[in-house]
């Protein structure tokens, strides 16, 4: 049998072995996900955005078509050690795709709402559906998957002119120590007008066994709001991750989004921001570090739908080992989207001859007075630098991490929450200089 004929064959059981009358909350939009799923199925090797990620491959590989869909089993395990000391202490733990109550901690406030999607969906319904509304569902292969198989999820609401709250962590952590997981997790967040928030979210699993994990993320920010959110992706164990955030800004509203990939079996990122008012301003910034055979995907989408508006992407990669980065951004600029300012730029290192980058930026423009620009560029470290930093007696590891960190250091200094700053740029630091 062809390996197409496998990947085929592996998501034709998928859709004859899932069950839907399993799940009990908001059967109705599963059953449209999963007949558009259908309609789609998972991509193989000839889907233009997924060529270079070859995640049915490593499912079929990995996974019975009816473990994808299975209930998450509760861990026996102690996950706090998954958890980051030091940083904040609003923080909401999934483990294996479920609420973890004992491990979170929501501080009490009076502002901001945070429960469950369950709950969300029976006491803020009509929040949710406008939202929905609002954000049209992805029609990615993994985000319709997601949709119908869901099987926790997190809700946030901000309402209008609420400033001042401590920012949130959510932790995704996986026990995979005597069996393989799949889960599957919803957030939706609604920040209304004038109010400010920010999310720190982090993957993380416990033992060998392999992790399929799919989170839709769902981000309405509405006028003169300003959201902030940043993914930390460090998974030790063998993680198969496919995320879709998409984030719709209303008039004069700011969203700054951090995406690190550090570790992780494959993580694919897809990333969409719909700038839908005058006024906007998006700024997204992107470091991938991967070794090994990781492999790092990110997808970007910038939607310029109305006039008078900015954003500016940057991501930058260091590629070591047998590991792979790709990196796709497209930039639309509609008709009416006159006066954009729009740049993006992605900029890599591969640390040895058998690293791979797939890098494609793009642009599409339909209106005339613009300023737009985008570029890529790949190579290896500057001999001359090097050579200079051993000159003035530094080791040769030493000074390949100090210009290893400095080409980081871009990213990482442009996190704002002075917490999460640190603690990135420790990790990254110890990275580094472990590998050099």
């Amino acid at each position: 049998m062809s390996v197409t004929t496998e990947k085929q064959s592996f998501s034709q059981d998928l859709i004859a072995s899932a069950e839907l009358s399993q799940f009990t909350e908001a059967t109705a939009s599963r059953e449209k996900a999963f007949e558009d799923f259908k309609l789609v199925g998972l991509p193989d090797g000839k889907h233009e955005e997924y060529k270079f990620a070859p995640i049915t491959k490593l499912l079929a590989k990995n996974f019975n078509a009816d473990e994808l869909y299975s209930k998450p089993t509760a861990s026996n395990n102690d996950l706090s050690s998954l958890i980051p000391k030091g940083l904040g202490e609003n923080c909401v733990v999934f483990v294996n795709g479920v609420y973890n109550k004992s491990l979170s901690k929501i501080k009490n406030t009076s502002k901001v709402v945070i429960k469950s999607f369950v709950e969300a969906l029976e006491s803020h319904l009509h929040v949710v559906t406008e939202g929905l509304t609002e954000i049209a569902e992805s029609k990615d292969p993994f985000a319709l998957l997601n949709s119908a198989l869901w099987q926790d999820g997190l809700f946030i609401h901000v309402p209008a002119k609420a400033t001042g709250e401590e920012p949130l962590y959510i932790y995704h952590l996986h026990d995979a120590t005597e069996k393989k997981v799949a889960s599957h997790t919803r957030l939706m967040v609604v920040v209304e007008k004038h109010a400010e928030f920010s999310i720190i979210e982090r993957t993380d699993s416990l033992g060998k066994h392999p992790v399929f994990n799919t989170i839709n993320e769902e981000i309405l920010v509405d006028e003169n709001a300003v959201f902030s959110y940043c993914k930390i992706q460090d998974d030790h164990g063998d993680l198969i991750h496919v995320g879709n955030t998409t984030v719709h800004q209303k008039k004069s509203s700011r969203a700054d989004t951090y995406t690190i990939s550090l570790n992780g079996k494959l993580v694919r990122n897809n990333l969409s921001i719909i700038i839908d008012g005058e006024g906007c301003e998006s700024h997204f910034y992107g470091l991938y570090m991967t070794d090994g055979d990781t492999l790092v995907d990110n997808h970007t989408t910038v939607d310029h739908r109305k006039p008078n508006s900015f954003s500016n992407e940057l991501y930058k990669g260091l590629m070591d080992g047998k590991s792979k980065g790709v990196f796709n951004g497209k930039i639309y600029v509609r008709p009416d989207a006159q006066k954009t300012n729009a740049f993006q730029s992605n900029r890599n290192i591969l640390l040895s001859d058998t690293a791979t980058i797939n890098t494609k930026p793009q642009l599409e423009i339909w209106a005339d007075d613009v300023k737009c620009s985008h570029g890529c560029t790949t190579g290896q470290l500057d001999g001359e630098a090097l050579f200079y930093l051993q000159s003035r007696g530094i080791p040769k590891d030493t000074a390949r991490a100090m210009l290893l960190y400095a080409f980081a250091g871009e990213v990482i200094d442009a996190i704002k929450d002075e917490h999460v700053k640190n603690y990135v740029d420790s990790i990254v630091s110890e990275r580094l200089h472990k590998s050099y």
